[in-house]
């Protein structure tokens, strides 16, 4: 059995349509419970998030918790999960159950050595300002982002692969640690998943996510050894970005400019070791 944890703080607004795209596939006759275990975890809410999860019917657990926090969320999920291989989402993020059957087949190949894996992918863009849609353009594109599990709000584990990241330390940007804690040969992006990625919509909230970024990955690596792999984007990647591509040069500006304006939001919260501030982006989770 598939187990699916969803860690969900006052997101009323999106948990259904993620919940209602798992769902939509099962077939005729077929229950969910009879192949995925889908539990949620509304983490501190004070909106209506459980409410709206239980209503989704029995193929849906819901546990409430009252302290706000992803990393206790998870922890909570993995209590009551039932199986592997386990998936963890973001409640803000769509995808559907044949997608999830997509990243779950290689984690049951034992011979395959994949330990995690994630799904491609798509991050529309039509409703954001333009400084947003030429970060992201260039974002795409960069390798790091390409090849790593994060970014996308989902990463699926083996049995192995979750003792693995169960290890780890609460850290605010755990799916970059998880990516990390996979080696290359470990990890797997499935090209025949997909994820619909919501993006900020407005340059403000970008500002916003990338200082959670910055401040998380600076978390990050306080825990790591200085010869451990980064997500970090260097200047060697934007200058190779921009000789296969010249186009983007007005792209690379604005990227430039939100990593400098993120650097300097993130200065305060780095020097003061607050890694527990979660700057959300609202506009994300419009429909």
């Amino acid at each position: 059995m598939t187990s699916i944890v969803i860690p969900a703080h006052n997101e009323a607004r999106v948990i259904g349509r993620l919940l209602d795209s798992l769902l939509a596939d099962t077939s005729e006759g077929e229950s969910s419970r009879d192949e995925t275990d889908i539990v949620v975890v509304c983490n501190g809410c004070t909106d209506d998030t459980a409410r709206i999860a239980a209503a989704r019917g029995p193929g849906v657990r819901v546990v409430e918790i009252p302290v706000p926090s992803k990393h206790t969320a998870l922890r909570t999920g993995d209590d009551h999960a039932r199986g592997f291989p386990r998936v963890y989402v973001d409640a803000d993020i769509v995808i559907a159950g044949a997608d999830v059957r997509a990243l779950t087949a290689p984690l049951t190949d034992d011979t395959s050595g994949i330990l995690a894996t994630a799904p491609e992918r798509q991050i529309p863009l039509d409703a954001c300002a333009w400084r947003v849609r030429a970060y992201y353009r260039v974002w795409q594109q960069l390798p790091a982002v390409r090849e790593g599990l994060f970014g996308r709000g989902v990463i699926a584990v083996s049995k192995a692969g979750h003792d693995r990241i169960a290890a780890l330390p609460p850290l605010m940007a755990d799916d970059l640690a998880a990516s990390l804690a996979f080696a290359p040969k470990e990890r797997l992006v499935v090209d025949s998943a997909r994820v619909v990625v919501h993006p900020p919509r407005t340059w403000r909230d970008l500002i916003k996510r990338r200082i959670r970024a910055t401040v998380s990955t600076a978390q990050v690596e306080q825990h790591q050894s200085p010869q451990e792999a980064s997500a970090r984007t260097s200047t060697a990647d934007l200058k190779a970005l921009l000789r296969r591509e010249p186009r983007l040069f007005s792209a690379v500006v604005v990227f430039v400019a939100a990593a400098v304006t993120a650097r300097r939001g993130a200065r305060k919260a780095i020097r003061a070791q607050d890694f527990g501030t979660w700057l959300r982006d609202e506009s994300s989770r419009q429909n």
